[in-house]
């Protein structure tokens, strides 16, 4: 393997977060092919021997994963580290995963993950070896605007765009950013990694949130959160909007808004969960009208690029969300997106992000106050 000393006539030094899955390893193999200086790095984040996930089909980071990126590093003939992030990753993202869910709300935790750790931990370990640019097996593109400004754009594969997930990313670092997948679909990705020998070439792709695994995310809770404070988080399961007592429920974080199924009771209609309430526990459910809404405000903003107040942007509100138009007009607390069309299941904890023409604007976190 290659040491670090001076660095090597090359288009620049190039950190590769490779989470051992076939994306980051092509985005790694690419650079190599451009004439970029590359170092693999992977993040232990999550320890794989307390769950049931099988390891190396659908994860990442474990460490099956782990060897599958250092085999493509030797492959590459690029110097490759493991960064052991398991502290950071609890407190980043497994808990306020579990906290989101004991609040009424449904967590997005890879945009925690994409904050805290790919793209500030990294941007850390980036400049530390003195490196250039940091690159993630990302779907998404970076391009220069008529300024020379950087700026991200969505991915020429609509289905595996993952913009969504960036819009807490500092715009200062977009410069330094490199997405080398970004312009080619999926398929394509795996023929390159076939052509080039590379060991995940038919790997299963990620799936699911990554540290909770087949028991799904009720169990990971149940066994991440004292009983006491499970079971105060029973309460009553009321109609909307007449807030007829219905039933009872086993506790908040077993729902989400737009559900349809398992709400633990029988009725002549069909019922969606329309709201949940923290501060009594109590589950709101009614007809599915009622899960449409036409207005989002949203808080903590962040934005890569400036923002028009009274402007029409594309807004996605969940990340399968196609996209719809929205005004967007300043408020107290944050912004309000008012959309041309009523959007289905509004939900609190995830995020509202705007787009212009295909480029990341920026965005936030829905609230419903």
């Amino acid at each position: 393997m290659p040491s670090l000393n001076e660095k090597k006539n090359s288009k620049g030094r190039v950190l590769v977060a490779m989470s051992g899955g076939v994306d980051s390893s092509v985005a790694a193999a690419l650079l190599v092919e451009q004439g970029y200086e590359v170092i693999g790095a992977t993040m232990q984040v999550w320890d794989y021997t307390s769950c049931d996930i099988t390891e190396g089909s659908g994860t990442c980071c474990s460490s099956l994963d782990v060897d599958d990126a250092r085999s493509v590093a030797d492959k590459l003939n690029i110097p490759f580290y493991v960064l052991n992030c398991e502290a950071k990753f609890k407190a980043s993202v497994i808990d306020p995963f579990i906290k989101a869910y004991l609040n009424a709300q449904t967590p997005l935790p890879c945009v925690n993950c994409n904050t805290y750790l790919k793209f500030d931990h990294l941007i850390k370990k980036m400049k530390e070896l003195d490196c250039d640019y940091l690159s993630t097996g990302h779907y998404a593109q970076i391009v220069t605007n008529e300024k020379g400004q950087a700026q991200i754009k969505t991915s020429t594969d609509d289905w595996k765009d993952q913009t969504y997930f960036l819009f807490t990313i500092d715009p200062e670092i977009v410069p330094k950013l490199l997405f080398p997948i970004g312009h080619l679909k999926k398929p394509q990705v795996r023929e390159i990694a076939e052509a080039k020998g590379l060991v995940v070439a038919k790997k299963k792709d990620s799936t699911g949130i990554c540290f909770v695994g087949a028991k799904g995310y009720e169990q990971f809770i149940k066994e991440n959160v004292a009983a006491d404070i499970l079971a105060s988080k029973k309460g009553q399961i009321k109609r909307f909007p007449s807030g007829e007592v219905m039933g009872a429920h086993e506790g908040i974080h077993l729902y989400t808004i737009g559900q349809g199924k398992g709400l633990g009771m029988t009725y002549h209609e069909k019922l969606f969960v329309i709201s949940i309430k923290a501060e009594d526990n109590s589950v709101w459910v009614g007809e599915e009208k009622y899960l449409l809404k036409d207005e989002v405000n949203i808080i903590e903003p962040q934005w890569l690029t400036e923002i028009e107040e009274g402007a029409e942007y594309q807004v996605k509100i969940r990340y399968q969300h196609q996209g719809s138009a929205a005004v967007i007009s300043k408020t107290e607390n944050g912004y309000k997106l008012k959309f041309k069309e009523a959007q289905r299941a509004v939900t609190p904890g995830q995020a509202a992000v705007l787009y212009k023409n295909q480029q990341l604007v920026g965005g936030g976190w829905i609230t419903l106050n």
